[in-house]
């Protein structure tokens, strides 16, 4: 089942041909402020299901257990659609979000979990 998610104004979109390997939910202080919310959900998929189309830009910082992570967003509207964290490079994610689908599987595991807003609960 391919699904596609994009940005805001649609200019950059990323089809992604099979099922995600991991959905998680990102409770670092990066993904609060790359979000604006309390967290950030990611899917997983395999580097060679996915495929990116359209403009766009990226920016690359550290991530809170070491390894770079490099983001790729849209130049018109600045939404942040996937990204690839260098140290599983046999993978990219993908901002659940961005897929618009409340039908996609939920997250199945919380990381960064110290981060956690004492009002956001638990996953399960």
């Amino acid at each position: 089942m391919a699904r596609t998610a994009s940005c805001a104004c649609g200019g950059l979109r990323v089809t992604c041909a099979a099922e995600p390997v991991l959905v998680v939910q990102c409770h670092c202080l990066a993904c609060q402020r790359r979000t604006g919310s309390p967290y950030g959900v990611a899917a997983l998929f395999r580097r060679e299901d996915v495929q990116a189309e359209g403009p766009g830009r990226s920016h690359e910082r550290p991530s809170d257990s070491g390894p770079s992570v490099l983001f790729h967003f849209c130049p018109r509207c600045g939404s942040n659609v996937f990204w690839e964290p260098r140290r599983r490079p046999d993978v990219v994610a993908v901002a659940v979000g961005a897929f618009a689908d409340p039908g996609f599987p939920a997250p199945t595991q919380a990381i960064h979990a110290q981060h956690r807003h004492p009002w956001v609960g638990d996953l399960g």
